[in-house]
């Protein structure tokens, strides 16, 4: 995804206040920068997921749990993974989770699919996160994914 004129401005602006701020702006310092932007951001900044995979949301169930919940939690748990993946930083999503493994008969899938909805976002992505970052309050990503070095270079021609 192609990063808006604010967006390139707020990259350029985080690089230059950076350790990399002296570096000449040539693609091989833009290589050197999207390396560092592409690696876990320090200190850390938790964010909610946006494509877990159902196989492991299946995983991280607890078998028996999921057989004594009622026939609609069950059928909205299946509709919830129909498309094969789940979007953990959609509010709607997190609540089905609650909703559905809901009281102390749910609470150990419920804490194994809230566990695997989280990671920690880049030094890239956090520059464009909202929220507080923690695991007890993840933040929400605006921009996913690694750093090229050719956005890098586009950020400081803007």
């Amino acid at each position: 995804m192609a990063l808006t004129t604010a967006q390139l401005q707020a990259l350029a602006a985080d690089i230059a206040a950076s350790e990399f701020s002296g570096l000449p702006q040539t693609s091989d310092s833009a290589f050197e920068i999207a390396m560092a932007y592409n690696l876990t951001a320090s200190p850390q900044f938790v964010v909610w997921k946006t494509d877990i995979p159902t196989s492991e949301a299946k995983q991280a169930m607890v078998w028996t749990e999921f057989i004594g919940r009622s026939a609609g939690e069950r059928e909205a748990w299946q509709f919830m993974i129909s498309n094969h993946t789940l979007n953990a930083a959609d509010v709607n999503i997190r609540q089905g989770i609650q909703d559905i493994f809901n009281g102390p008969n749910g609470i150990n899938t419920r804490t194994n699919l809230i566990a695997i909805a989280k990671r920690d976002a880049t030094r890239y992505e956090k520059i464009f996160a909202t929220g507080e970052g923690t695991d007890g309050s993840p933040g929400t990503m605006a921009v996913e994914g690694n750093v090229s070095y050719q956005t890098i270079l586009a950020a400081w021609a803007v």
